[in-house]
């Protein structure tokens, strides 16, 4: 009797124990980094004088301060420029480089260029694991002499076979935005 006894006692502790546990494998949550600066370094084809857009917003979306917007300067007319874009937590100490995620997780990541006033247009640099275009290089080729407004856009998870998305379209993207940043360029 005191047998059986122990093998139910044993029998309901088990049950207790497959009740708790799970076959499903526990999902990884990959927190999303803060982006405060967004910094992209553009050099004039042939020489001259680099430009430096940078926002930088040390508190982030949610705070309550806006962002810094600078440039450095203003662009040649009808020039190609190459773009470099560098994207940083610069709340940590040293300044975390985001932009190095970005790259790992390429497949993942995409950057957006838009212009107002038919200013300038960008094409892509470089490229993912799979062959569609990141935008942490890029060019940029300037129109006539006049200013307008540069958005620069990352966006997380973009469907890349998305009509267009490989262009740099962000209609079909999808998605979020992980940071978006409008600097005001002038063309001289």
């Amino acid at each position: 009797m005191k047998l059986i006894k122990n093998i139910v006692i044993l029998v309901y502790i088990s049950s207790i124990f497959a009740a708790c546990s799970s076959d499903e494998d526990p999902v990884i949550i990959n927190e999303e980094e803060l982006i405060t600066t967004v910094r992209a370094t553009l050099i004039p084809e042939g020489g001259g004088t680099e430009v430096i857009l940078e926002s930088v917003d040390l508190d982030g979306e949610v705070g309550p301060n806006e962002p810094i917007i600078e440039v450095s300067g203003t662009f040649n007319p009808n020039t190609m420029y190459a773009g470099t874009l560098k994207i940083l937590n610069e709340a940590e100490s040293p300044a975390e480089d985001i932009t190095l995620e970005i790259m790992e997780e390429d497949e993942d990541h995409q950057f957006f260029f838009s212009f107002t006033n038919d200013i300038a247009t960008a094409t892509y640099g470089d490229e993912d694991s799979n062959g569609n275009p990141v935008g942490v290089q890029f060019n940029l080729l300037t129109g006539a002499a006049g200013s307008g407004g540069f958005t620069i856009i990352l966006r997380h998870e973009p469907d890349k076979a998305a009509a267009d998305v490989n262009t740099g379209d962000i209609t079909n993207a999808g998605g979020s935005a992980d940071v978006q940043v409008t600097f005001n360029i002038a063309i001289e």
